[in-house]
């Protein structure tokens, strides 16, 4: 099966730069200058609120696809940090799978998009179990399959734990696909603060300033922060409402409760790939090359591509919408090169990828869940 690999995406000069890569992605540029295309999964999405369990409520938006008689399957999207479902990357890849006959669900985390006022805790890197609950309630309510996965930056991390989740209670995930992940969060997140360049945490403040102010703004008798600690940079406010808001006894602690290093990935049962690029300045490839990976899982690292842009050229299209489509479509059509997990007494051949042979050491069971602010 010829997929394509971080290897082939080779943009023209000057989007072989991670900085620009990375200021495009998420631009009103970008959004401005997107073809009409790469919007289509708005056309007929039907608004939708999904169970997460223990009363918590999250939103979303489900697009069924009309080109075909009967649908390849079911893909949902999860955004990064301070996204939503319409960020603009969600909807380019949305609209491409749409295109080729997936249904498309996108799902907002807690405290995303307009959801501010559902739910009076607020959103943390932790919070796994709604997520998980969320993944269940829409395998129930939508049952076409098979049912695959693919996240973005945060979204990208959340869609790999809970992968690790879902063959233990019962949820028919059959593929999982993470691009640009945060895996080190003690590393990835702060890297905003002492190597990438100052605008980058000052974008991310910014908009994580103004979520919290619509989140005062919707529940006014509950004090969430104070103004002080609103002033806080990255890490000091990160801090301030880990240890206002949750159990976790350190920053530390609620960072290592959303990492997924080492070989905390040997506990995922289904194939799943990882998408990230050398030059992220976000996120230092150093976090990925440490990974110890069981053989279902693929690491492809491709030279160029920044954080979650990869963008092909100034038509400001992605490569990864391909990249997600095809392997998409090969699972659905039972060619995906990826075999799921072993089972005890079985073997699996490794996976190549990039030129690299990656771990086949397999480890049983499953970390339990950590419930405890963000990420």
């Amino acid at each position: 099966m010829n997929l394509p690999h971080g290897k082939d995406f080779r943009p023209p000069w000057p989007l072989r730069s991670g900085h620009l890569q990375t200021m495009l992605s998420s631009s009103g540029v970008r959004r401005l200058l997107l073809p009409r295309a790469a919007k289509t999964v708005l056309r007929g999405a039907e608004p939708v609120v999904v169970d997460g369990g223990g009363g918590v409520r999250l939103t979303g938006a489900y697009t069924a696809q009309k080109i075909r008689s009967q649908a390849r399957g079911l893909a949902v999207l999860f955004h990064g940090w301070e996204g939503s479902v319409d960020s603009t990357y969600v909807l380019q890849t949305g609209s491409r799978l749409l295109a080729d006959g997936w249904d498309i669900f996108r799902l907002n985390f807690r405290d995303h998009g307009d959801s501010h006022g559902l739910n009076e805790a607020l959103f943390h890197s932790c919070r796994l179990d709604e997520v998980v609950h969320a993944l269940g309630d829409i395998a129930a309510r939508w049952p076409t399959r098979p049912m695959v996965l693919a996240g973005f930056s945060l979204g990208g991390n959340f869609a790999l734990r809970a992968a690790m989740q879902t063959s233990r209670v019962g949820i028919p995930l059959s593929y999982v696909l993470a691009v640009c992940p945060i895996v080190d969060p003690a590393v990835g997140l702060f890297a905003m603060e002492e190597t990438a360049p100052w605008f980058y945490q000052a974008y991310f403040m910014r908009k994580w300033r103004h979520s919290l102010l619509l989140k005062q703004k919707a529940f006014p008798e509950h004090q969430y922060f104070e103004m002080s600690e609103l002033k806080k940079h990255l890490r000091g406010l990160t801090e301030a409402l880990v240890l206002r808001h949750t159990d976790f006894k350190s920053l530390q602690q609620y960072l290592d409760g959303y990492s997924v290093t080492g070989d905390a990935l040997q506990a995922l049962q289904i194939p799943a790939t990882i998408l990230t690029a050398n030059d992220d300045p976000v996120i230092p490839v150093a976090s990925f090359e440490r990974l110890e990976l069981p053989p279902n899982v693929e690491l492809d690292i491709a030279p160029h591509g920044g954080h979650c842009g990869f963008i092909r050229n100034w038509g400001m299209v992605s490569y990864t919408d391909d990249y997600i489509a095809a392997r998409f479509n090969a699972l659905a059509d039972g060619v995906l090169p990826i075999s799921p997990a072993p089972r005890a007494g079985h073997s699996a051949a490794p996976v190549h990828d990039a030129g690299r042979v990656l771990p086949a050491t397999p480890r049983d069971g499953i970390d339990g869940l950590t419930s405890g602010p963000r990420g």
